[in-house]
């Protein structure tokens, strides 16, 4: 029964921030409302901050961070200090892209570990939450002025950019379309990802 319970919020939450983009879209409410985006809801959800920051910012809803995070293992909020480069860096991308966040920003909605008992660790783990933000802004700002990584990415979509693409994109291709031009085009010639490049970028940065 504990399993299926998790199960259960693991999948509602999976959802809830697309489902949540939609419905704002759809009233319409975009421009009236933001989203709060939290990192640690993030985890619970299966997903990477940066996917939810990214969901939220392709809608204009990205509005407030809440800088923490959690542990992959467990089922529930520790809302922990970010302490991970790389997330950090990921996160400050999203930020990046979407000039900022004001009037909104980030708060440390966090906690100390349970086995962190000192008034120091308090003080400790505030100093450390702020240098990885820092450290991330100053990696994804260097990953932006590359542009390398971006470049990938442009690559790796571009047959959307393509007449049937664009179609496919403004929802105006039907299946008897793409049934046509499939007839017409033969087998596809598939394109690398070019995957390890992109990490051994995005690690450069680091």
């Amino acid at each position: 029964m504990i399993f299926l319970r998790q199960m259960h919020s693991a999948f509602t939450a999976l959802h809830r921030l697309a489902q949540l983009s939609h419905f704002l879209i759809l009233a319409p409410c975009v421009g009236e409302f933001k989203l709060n985006i939290e990192c640690n809801h993030a985890t619970l959800s299966g997903h990477s901050c940066h996917h939810e920051l990214e969901t939220a910012r392709i809608n204009g809803l990205l509005g407030n961070i809440d800088a923490n995070t959690g542990d992959p293992q467990v089922g529930w909020d520790t809302d922990q200090f970010l302490v991970d480069i790389q997330e950090a860096t990921m996160i400050m991308l999203s930020v990046i892209r979407n000039n900022g966040i004001a009037p909104g920003g980030f708060n440390f909605d966090a906690k100390l570990r349970r086995e962190s008992t000192d008034v120091e660790d308090l003080f400790i783990a505030h100093i450390v939450g702020m240098d990885t933000m820092a450290r991330g802004l100053r990696n994804a700002a260097k990953l932006v002025e590359d542009g390398a990584l971006a470049e990938l990415v442009r690559k790796r979509y571009q047959s959307f950019d393509s007449e049937i693409g664009a179609q496919i994109e403004a929802g105006k291709a039907d299946f008897d379309l793409l049934e046509k031009k499939v007839k017409e085009w033969g087998e596809p010639k598939v394109a690398s990802a070019k995957q390890e490049l992109a990490e051994m970028i995005f690690q450069s940065a680091m």
